[in-house]
């Protein structure tokens, strides 16, 4: 007896008889071979298989009715949406989108500005206490100007007082040393006019000892100038 094999679903059914594929309920396009058969063939084009096949009727859409209708015009009726006409929602939803729209744009950009302006707070903040650590640092050098200045000032009143007292010593000095010449040179006169009651080696070492004084009191005079010379000139330049 012959036996058929099934291909459906992915999956291969048999050996079945012919009896049986009845039961399986096989349609001209369930693939069947069976032995002898090269290949596997839609079970309509088997003949043997016709009387066990399954008739599917054709599909409603192929059905015409060719009985007469009679149509009602009916007036559309409006579509609505929530209550509303399509344009009328469509125009209100456009409306409330664009008014979210501005009312989120409009806080992105308050919180910017706001942003910003605590940015700028910040920074005028910091610009100030630089400024015044600024200023401070101005203050003290200015007050460090001025306390050398005075400091300066006071060591260069101390030196002219110094210098100015120092000039009318060595001018007292210079006064008495002078008046010491004029009497030395007097006395030497004196002494190289005065013979009597003297010897020759008396004489000339008394001449000596007054010319020693008169050398003496001259080397004391120019120091005393020069010193006095270089005083007014350090006075003149510090005045």
């Amino acid at each position: 007896m012959k036996k058929y094999f099934l291909h459906r679903n992915n999956e291969t059914i048999g050996p079945l008889a012919l009896e049986e594929l009845s039961k399986n309920q096989i349609t001209s396009f369930t693939p069947v071979w069976f032995e002898g058969m090269e290949n596997w063939k839609y079970a309509g084009e088997i003949t043997e298989l016709k009387s066990v096949l399954v008739i599917i009727p054709p599909p409603i859409h192929t059905f015409k009715d060719t009985a007469p209708v009679h149509k009602t015009q009916r007036k559309p009726e409006p579509t609505t949406v929530l209550g509303m006409s399509k344009n009328a929602f469509w125009g209100i939803s456009v409306f409330v989108i664009l008014v979210i729209g501005t009312f989120i744009f409009d806080t992105y950009q308050q919180k910017r500005s706001d942003e910003l302006e605590q940015k700028n707070k910040k920074t005028e903040i910091e610009n100030q206490q630089f400024l015044l650590q600024q200023k401070e640092i101005e203050n003290q050098k200015t007050l460090l100007a001025e306390q050398e200045r005075i400091e300066a000032e006071r060591l260069t009143n101390e030196r002219k007082q110094t210098i100015s007292k120092r000039l009318s010593e060595i001018q007292n000095l210079l006064l008495e040393k002078k008046a010491n010449l004029e009497e030395a040179k007097s006395n030497l006169t004196k002494t190289k006019d005065f013979k009597l009651l003297r010897t020759t080696t008396e004489r000339n070492d008394e001449l000596s000892t007054i010319q020693a004084a008169i050398d003496l009191l001259k080397e004391d005079i120019d120091k005393l100038e020069e010193e006095k010379n270089q005083l007014n000139l350090e006075l003149e330049r510090i005045q």
